[in-house]
């Protein structure tokens, strides 16, 4: 399974955020649109990535309020990316071990969307239910041998 998979099932539908545009604003379109992540967009290329994450971290670190921070001080501005060819489990192992919740996917230059690990645990689960059932229903239409007549004893 590819990240292409989950793209199809989830659609293109992006969030994005302008490096130069007040937290404040940020958060505000994160509560509003119910979504953990904005993508960093300048001048129609991906800069960073924020997410709740970054916020709370701004958040603490200027006692409580996000003040007149800008998203540019705050984002991930090195974010975990892949593409639309990226097999799941090399995505999985990704966000593992960077502890990401949301990937950025390109194809080349161009933002495809964004996955999230909810997203990828959902894709490796369906596609496991799916085998599972595949295999309870090979098993119930297994082949029965019929027994060997006994030999007749002389």
């Amino acid at each position: 399974m590819k990240v292409v998979d989950i793209l199809r099932v989830k659609g293109g539908t992006l969030f994005t955020v302008a490096p130069d545009q007040p937290l404040a604003q940020a958060v505000t379109t994160m509560a509003e649109l119910d979504v953990g992540s904005l993508v960093v967009m300048e001048h129609g290329d991906l800069v960073g990535m924020l997410t709740f994450r970054e916020v709370i971290a701004a958040v603490v670190k200027n006692g409580g309020s996000v003040g007149t921070t800008q998203v540019r001080s705050v984002m991930d501005d090195h974010p975990l990316t892949c593409t639309p060819e990226t097999e799941i489990d090399e995505v999985r192992r990704m966000m593992l071990g960077r502890h990401a919740r949301y990937m950025p996917v390109l194809n080349g230059r161009t933002l495809m969307g964004v996955i999230s690990f909810y997203d990828v645990a959902k894709a490796v689960v369906d596609s496991q239910d799916f085998e599972n059932r595949m295999l309870k229903a090979y098993i119930r239409d297994w082949p029965v041998e019929e027994e060997p007549a006994p030999e007749p004893k002389l």
